[in-house]
């Protein structure tokens, strides 16, 4: 006595699902378990994309393209045979697409320290698909660990500005699950801010001072003094 038909399984060959724009895949729809023929047909958010008839329990083999952003999602197959009464259909299959990530900006709040002052750096990439990882350079040195981010944010470090070699040449690169893609920041110099004299407010106090007595001292002979003389004249 003939199997019942079970539900087809559905699965990109090779197995994976990571896909490229204009990237031909073939997907295979097959079922364990029927009486043959087994006429497999292949959907795409719901409609019909092509049928292939198989004589035994061999899984069927349909070629597509990814072209767009509804070719992601959205597949599933149906497998029916002679005996069976609406067929059967397989899980739905969805795509994860790669894209190639963008230059990463490496930047921070401020481009000047000084001696003893921590500091931020944040390296982001705008586009490619995720997860990115970034690693933050000084010079040609790792400074980091391989940072991964699950969403579009920035990967930020901390720094500590000891000497005056840390105000050296920054840069970070990232890269993704896209093959040979590794991109590299533009370069980023903190410099020197200038340290203030604290002596120049006690300067400008003592100045100030100087001018007020000054002032004072001539309106009080404007006032006082020459009145008094030309009283006693």
């Amino acid at each position: 006595f003939p199997e019942m038909l079970s539900n087809p399984k559905l699965v990109p060959v090779p197995g994976t699902l990571d896909v490229m724009m204009n990237q031909n895949m073939t997907l295979s729809c097959r079922t364990d378990s029927g009486f043959p023929p087994v006429r497999y047909t292949l959907f795409k958010h719901n409609q019909k994309v092509a049928t292939v008839n198989s004589t035994d329990l061999s899984p069927a083999l349909f070629n597509l393209t990814i072209s767009s952003a509804s070719d992601m999602d959205g597949y599933k197959c149906k497998a029916e045979d002679n005996i069976s009464t609406g067929g059967k259909y397989s899980n739905s299959l969805t795509f994860t697409l790669l894209e190639p990530i963008s230059k990463p900006l490496l930047s921070s709040p401020t481009s000047q320290a000084k001696k003893g002052q921590n500091v931020t750096l944040s390296c982001l990439s705008e586009n490619g698909s995720l997860p990115i990882t970034y690693i933050f350079f000084k010079g040609k040195r790792n400074i980091s660990p391989p940072v991964k981010m699950q969403k579009r944010e920035a990967a930020v470090i901390f720094l500590f500005i000891n000497s005056s070699g840390d105000f050296g040449t920054y840069k970070c690169k990232a890269e993704n699950s896209f093959r040979n893609n590794t991109k590299y920041s533009n370069s980023f110099n903190f410099t020197l801010a200038e340290e203030r004299n604290h002596s120049d407010p006690l300067v400008i106090s003592l100045v100030l001072i100087f001018l007020l007595l000054i002032i004072g001292l001539a309106l009080a002979i404007h006032f006082f003094i020459i009145p008094s003389y030309k009283a006693s004249e």
